[in-house]
């Protein structure tokens, strides 16, 4: 949906999808290094970076280095900050079920069965998780994110689902308080994670501020 709108690039975190992870590769700090440097690769300019949970936190680090690439900044549900009173919920030993509680506004709509799944996509799932586990294996806040946020500069949206209970409106307003400049909005009917829940609130959401930053 969103390619409609411009060129988008979706890489792919190494270890996912059964993918190789070099050993040295361990934190989102040296995911955001890796991607940055995908970016001088291929030359790209004026880039929006768009991320969501896990994803957010990467995008925020990659801003914070001050590279000319990117124009703009959007955060979805992210993770990554420590907020005085506001957790990030453990994920790691939930069952589906309620993990999508969390995540969900509708969970019914959403509870997944992995036994339900064709092999290759267990094994993705699988895969998925244990790359998940290394990449937070400290945490999924870090307590000198803060600090590199001050630093960012590029116009940044923070977009939140209003029923998200991974990490709640009140831990994004607070995310969004630590850039200076960002702007902050609520997605009705909308848990961690838009792009599958209300693809379409997102989408508008992400094309108005491209539009305005590009």
């Amino acid at each position: 949906m969103l390619a409609e709108h411009g060129r988008v690039i979706t890489p792919v975190h190494p270890g996912y999808n059964g993918t190789d992870r070099p050993e040295g590769l361990v934190t989102m700090r040296g995911l955001a290094d890796l991607y940055l440097g995908l970016l001088e690769e291929l030359d790209l300019r004026d880039v929006t970076v768009v991320g969501n949970s896990m994803g957010g936190w990467i995008g925020a680090e990659m801003a914070a280095q001050g590279t000319e690439r990117i124009s703009g900044l959007v955060l979805v549900n992210s993770v990554g900050l420590e907020v005085e009173g506001e957790s990030v919920a453990d994920i790691f030993p939930l069952s589906p079920a309620e993990l999508a509680k969390l995540s969900f506004h509708d969970p019914a709509k959403f509870t997944l069965d992995p036994a339900s799944l064709p092999e290759p996509q267990r094994v993705a799932m699988a895969a998925n998780r244990a790359a998940l586990v290394v990449y937070g294996a400290a945490g999924m806040t870090d307590p000198t994110l803060r600090d590199r946020l001050s630093s960012i500069t590029v116009p940044t949206a923070v977009l939140w689902g209003e029923s998200d209970e991974v990490v709640t409106p009140a831990y994004g307003r607070a995310f969004a308080e630590a850039i200076p400049g960002a702007s902050f909005r609520l997605l009705p009917s909308t848990g961690h994670v838009p792009q599958v829940e209300t693809p379409e609130l997102l989408l508008s959401a992400v094309v108005e501020f491209a539009g305005q930053t590009a």
